[in-house]
């Protein structure tokens, strides 16, 4: 009978050494036969099993000690030879899986490289630019937070709900398209092989009994505003956070942009030096580029924010990329929340008292320059980047016009730290 290796413990192990010289050596660790524990000349010790498969003599890595402990050693070489007592080479097995893997990782496609795939292959069909780059805004702004590192083959329904619900009653309609949007980019993904099975953001017999009909919603078309009155107290509040999503809010606020305007602004369309942002066509709803003064608090606060290298964006999220929409709006709903719970005031809409959000500011930049002072209505408008009469607009886009709306934007930036001053700026006075 062939002699049984004694069984080491532990502790044996623990002690084993390499005698200084020659190459590796072994020792048998006992109660599997076959398993040997291997030290370098340097002392790193390894798992070995030594044992015969079919008519070849083969060598197995168990792994390193002390990460493999003996007894997970003994585990170990008791399942490869149970593999090997049903017929399964070990090396086999391995290659093969590793091969399924790598055949896997070829399928696999995260959701934002199926989206930058699907662009590339079906943009040129929609022969508008506002089209394409609506496309592409809306999946970045809202799904690719959520479903971008996802791969493609793994998106179920409850993944494209956590895009939707957030959106679905306050945005529907972007929302719907969002929805859409989705479900195009993962059809494409299931015919080039890259999944399988019901397409889970299908509306039809699947999210149409999750959602409510986007024609059932009621559809309230004015977003809540920060009321007037309220700026100062609100502005104070957001530069205290000292964050990003507060830098932006704070930007959004002197330039009255839109928040995906002013989340996706890059350094290179802002000239510090003369104190204007121009936003290119291709980032503005209307398609059009629209150039906006900036006041010296809205140029501070530029001054004041660090630039990445390698990093165009002026407000770059916390991992580089653009800060999603859900930011700012989270970041102003805590704001609310805060002042609710310490001044039990909150800051909401004076006609619908919902909590303001982030596109209300624009509003309440338009109550301010209707209510508070003598500015045209006209300018106001075109600070908004609103569509106005053509023969307004020829006459408001003229070089000169810009720099009336600096003082425009200037005041109402004055206005908003609380630094008034009375150009063009009416008194209110109290009634009798």
């Amino acid at each position: 009978m062939p002699r049984v290796a004694k069984e080491l413990t532990a502790l044996d192990v623990k002690r084993l050494c390499h005698p200084g010289k020659g190459a590796n050596k072994t020792y048998s660790a006992g109660g599997v036969p076959g398993l040997l524990m291997q030290i370098t000349p340097n002392d790193t010790k390894t798992w070995l099993l030594r044992t015969t498969v079919g008519e070849v003599r083969k060598e197995y890595g168990l792994g390193g000690y002390p990460e493999i402990s003996l007894a997970k050693a003994r585990e170990r070489a008791r399942e490869l030879k149970d593999k090997i007592r049903q017929g399964i080479d070990p090396e086999v097995e391995r290659k093969a899986q590793k091969s399924a893997l790598i055949a896997a990782q070829r399928r696999g496609l995260s959701f934002a490289d199926a989206v930058e795939r699907y662009l590339k292959a079906k943009l040129d069909q929609y022969k508008n630019p506002k089209h394409r780059q609506q496309w592409m805004n809306t999946l970045q702004t809202y799904a690719i937070p959520q479903l971008g590192t996802f791969l493609v083959q793994d998106i179920e329904v409850q993944d494209v709900l956590r895009v939707l619900q957030p959106i679905w009653s306050t945005k529907t309609e972007t929302a719907s398209r969002v929805r859409g949007r989705i479900e195009a980019v993962l059809s494409w993904a299931t015919v080039h092989g890259h999944r399988t099975g019901e397409n889970p953001a299908r509306w039809a017999g699947n999210l149409k009994e999750l959602l409510p009909a986007p024609n059932k919603i009621s559809s309230e078309t004015n977003h809540p505003a920060l009321q007037i009155d309220d700026v100062q107290r609100w502005l104070s509040a957001v530069r205290n956070m000292a964050v990003m999503g507060g830098f932006a809010l704070e930007f959004t606020l002197l330039t009255v942009s839109r928040s995906q305007e002013a989340r996706g602004a890059l350094w290179t369309e802002i000239d510090l030096e003369n104190g204007i942002w121009t936003v290119p066509a291709s980032r503005m709803k209307k398609g059009r580029e629209h150039r906006i003064p900036l006041s010296s608090q809205a140029l501070s606060l530029l001054s004041s924010l660090p630039r990445l290298p390698a990093n165009d964006l002026v407000f770059p999220a916390a991992r580089g990329g653009i800060l999603s929409d859900m930011t700012l709006s989270k970041a102003m709903k805590r704001l609310h929340e805060r002042d609710l719970r310490d001044a039990g005031i909150g800051y909401v809409d004076r006609v619908s008292s919902r909590p303001a959000v982030p596109h209300g500011l624009r509003s309440t930049f338009r109550d301010w320059a209707a209510d508070r002072t003598s500015f045209p209505g006209e300018m106001a408008e075109i600070a908004l980047a609103h569509k106005v009469s053509n023969a307004v607009e020829a006459a408001y886009r003229r070089g000169d016009m810009i720099e009336k709306r600096r003082v425009m934007m200037q005041a109402w930036s004055d206005f908003a730290y609380g630094t008034s001053h009375q150009t063009n700026i009416i008194t209110l006075t109290g009634h009798s």
